[in-house]
């Protein structure tokens, strides 16, 4: 049985080790995958996306188990989520309806609300100890999913918060930055059919983007840009993305997740 854990702890506190204990503790003989715990502090959106682009290769019956929950210790539920390829456990706040949806929808949902399946609380503020690790641990012990918790319809699940593009009579896409990776290239949410012929090696764009027009060429792949050469290009995910070859187009273009950028593809001569 394997557990895949995603968060915003970062590695600098205890706070990824002691959930990992917790699911040991509970079940000895589960390996543990780390999707990535460097999501930017309480970013819903960010964490979102970090599992759509990932759920799709983890094997089958897979315990998803993520964190990102600025509503800690509010009234908003932890959720159980039974998919094709397993189960995501995570707050019930957008983080997971992306990856849900990616991996074809719920079949079943809970609301991880039995005390029995959790740890006592000195405080309302760690749910990933609490409650979600608790939950993966009996889980991966071959404890039911419904035995966690409560029914909930899962149409009533909060959607996940992630932007589409506008395509605009004249051509141009607007669309957004969706992710930088660890190496500044611009993951937009721009699917390459949008751009049609423009999608041609060595066509031309214009990338309106942080208040600047500039060129860009489209390429098969980063080595194929010249010295400071601004290109655009398929990313691994199948989306348009704005990189430099071995440079970062986050920095030089000064983007971040969510910034702008309009693609205005070269007239045809």
């Amino acid at each position: 049985m394997l557990i895949a854990f995603a968060s915003d702890y970062g590695l600098g506190d205890e706070f990824v080790g002691v959930c990992k204990a917790v699911m040991l503790g509970l079940a000895p003989d589960v390996r543990i995958l780390d999707i990535g715990h460097g999501i930017p502090p309480h970013d819903v959106r960010a964490g979102a996306l970090l599992l759509v682009r990932a759920v799709q290769y983890l094997p089958d019956d897979c315990i998803v188990v993520a964190v990102v929950d600025p509503g800690v210790g509010t009234s908003r539920r932890m959720v159980g989520v039974e998919v094709a390829g397993g189960i995501l456990l995570g707050p019930d706040n957008g983080l997971l309806a992306p990856a849900v949806a990616m991996a074809g929808g719920a079949r079943s949902v809970v609301s991880l609300d039995n005390p029995d399946y959790q740890l006592p609380a000195p405080g309302p503020t760690f749910a990933g100890r609490d409650v979600l690790a608790p939950a993966a641990g009996h889980l991966a012990a071959g404890v039911p999913l419904a035995d966690l918790g409560t029914p909930v319809d899962p149409s009533g699940l909060v959607p996940g918060l992630v932007s589409l593009p506008e395509v605009r009579d004249d051509g141009s896409i607007a669309g957004e930055v969706w992710w930088v990776d660890h190496f500044g290239n611009c993951q937009l949410n721009i699917d390459p059919g949008e751009l049609g012929a423009s999608t041609q090696e060595g066509s031309r764009l214009e990338i309106h983007a942080g208040g600047e027009i500039r060129a860009a060429r489209w390429v098969h792949t980063y080595a194929d840009a010249k010295p400071s050469e601004l290109v655009v290009l398929v990313d691994a995910y199948g989306l348009l993305a704005l990189a430099y070859d071995r440079e970062s187009a986050a920095a030089t273009l000064r983007l971040k997740a969510g910034s702008a950028v309009t693609l205005v593809p070269e007239a045809p001569a």
